[in-house]
């Protein structure tokens, strides 16, 4: 997505209505009393981020029996755990009990739907995690399943420490093997403010956003960089580039790493002057989007980059944002691919010298980096035709292909994505980079990331961050975690997943 244009440890715990060996399980008594008179199955599921002094507890309730309209949750601590503030429904305490009561806006759920829900406490002493659940006065512990899953899901819910990733054929795996699909989404800001003068990130960037975060089941965050600002430029601000810059990305990947999730590093916003067709800016400087990334500065952001964090295999590193070659009017369609590939002489009529992806592949792994490397395609990264074709060498045998996906973009609807996105995906870990709609509503997300689950790819919507959701478009309308009409597709769908 276009970005705005120039102007430690956490505790996890995973329990519920019941816990087992960590793993959300469910219970099936009754929910209520609908209309009709018949019991209503149900599913609760509790997880903390806690920090020692206060924590966030994520809530959700899974309707396995009849349509439902109207819920309310209760529980109780066993000890002095004080609620300060709630979000997705309406939170209130009575001594040590809990209630929450659904939202005009969440209080219908259709049989198999899941609502989610968080809040923040503060305490001293034990967290003890609560055990006696209810929804609409009756408990919701103790029994089995009705409709229990046949196979381990395969994305984990999000809780400490993020998993070593390396590629096995087309898919992403743990150090033990294990399949994982990366689900979350963008955390923008780290690209546009530091060159802007406006510090460097937009929006919190402590424990309580990420916490907020995580409330959505999310597992993993990308978060767009400015190579400018990483390389200590002198048209960036003292204050915002080099170490300062650096150190706060450092941070901010701790952070994710703690809390469980997968951290995706990008080069958003580089150098290069093009005015031509299709221009975002006409500065050099890295203050909007490029065609291409730069020969001069992108391979030593990476280089650096990849020194940094070539220790760590749970970071992502995706090379770079939207290569549109083809949208410049000035190289055809089979010369746009070259360019992207190979960068130099093969970009016929760009005005600076751009590296390839396999350049800027070839900067990673001249580190000794082995993490796992996302390259987009062309048009935006919304075109993955001549991916397979153009696909760059990896020595280290872990390289992803990066895809965009709008209800704007022209590969917008499943007869395109079967033709030229399933025979990438059959290949090699795809990754929805970013996806989304600007029309503060979720059809089309619904039906792609349908798509994209059938696919077994992974999937991250774009923006955790609070702007309009149509010129944005934006998850949320509050940094804890409240979404917009847009958003709410995508945390529906994460808190259903298995």
């Amino acid at each position: 997505m276009r970005s705005p244009t120039p102007r430690t440890a956490a505790v996890a715990a995973l329990t519920g209505a019941l816990c087992a060996a960590g793993s959300l399980v469910t219970a099936g008594d009754a929910l209520g009393t609908p209309a009709a008179g018949a019991a209503v199955a149900c599913q609760v599921g509790y997880s903390t981020n806690d920090w020692g002094t206060g924590f966030t507890a994520a809530v959700t309730i899974t309707n396995r029996g009849s349509a439902m309209d109207g819920w309310t949750l209760t529980y109780s601590y066993a000890g002095n755990q004080r609620l300060t503030n709630g979000w997705n429904g309406r939170w209130s305490q009575s001594g040590n009990t809990i209630t929450v009561v659904n939202e005009s806006w969440n209080g219908s759920l259709a049989t198999g739907a899941t609502v989610g829900a968080g809040a923040q406490f503060a305490y001293s002493g034990a967290n003890t995690a609560p055990a006696d659940f209810a929804v609409n006065g009756t408990a919701c512990n103790g029994d089995e399943p009705t409709d229990p899953p046949t196979t381990p899901p395969t994305t984990p819910p999000p809780g400490g420490p993020a998993p070593e990733l390396s590629v096995s054929g087309n898919t992403l795996v743990d150090a033990a093997g294990g399949t994982v699909r990366l689900s979350g989404v963008n955390r923008s800001g780290g690209e546009f403010a530091c060159v802007q003068g406006n510090g460097i990130w937009d929006g919190p960037m402590d424990a309580a956003s990420v916490a907020a975060i995580r409330s959505w089941n999310v597992n993993a965050v990308r978060v767009p960089l400015n190579s400018d600002c990483w390389l200590g430029l002198d048209n960036v601000e003292p204050a915002y580039r080099g170490t300062a810059y650096q150190n706060a990305v450092k941070d901010y990947v701790a952070l994710l790493e703690g809390n469980g999730i997968t951290p995706i590093l990008e080069l958003h916003w580089s150098h290069g002057l093009w005015t031509g067709y299709d221009s975002h800016c006409d500065a050099a400087e890295a203050e909007c989007l490029k065609p291409m990334p730069d020969a001069e500065y992108a391979p030593e952001f990476w280089r650096q980059v990849a020194d940094t964090f070539k220790g760590d295999t749970a970071v992502v590193f995706d090379l770079f944002n939207e290569p549109y070659p083809n949208n410049l009017q000035v190289m055809d369609y089979d010369q746009s691919w070259r360019c992207w590939r190979d960068g130099g002489a093969a970009c016929t009529g760009l005005t600076y010298e751009a590296a390839g992806m396999q350049d800027l592949l070839d900067a990673v792994r001249a580190t000794g980096a082995a993490n796992v490397v996302m390259a987009g395609g062309n048009s935006y990264s919304n075109d993955l035709s001549r991916w397979l074709a153009n696909k760059p060498s990896d020595p280290a045998g872990n390289l992803a292909a990066s895809w965009h996906s709008y209800n704007f973009n022209y590969c917008s609807d499943a007869a395109c994505w079967d033709e030229q996105i399933a025979p990438v995906a059959a290949q090699v870990p795809l990754v929805a980079g970013e996806f989304g709609e600007d029309t503060c509503s979720h059809g089309y997300t619904d039906t792609l990331m349908a798509w994209l689950d059938a696919h077994g790819a992974s999937y991250l919507g774009w923006t955790w961050n609070t702007w309009d959701c149509a010129a944005g478009p934006s998850l949320i309308s509050s940094y804890d975690g409240t979404p917009t009409p847009y958003g709410a597709g995508l945390r529906d769908h994460l808190l259903s997943a298995p």
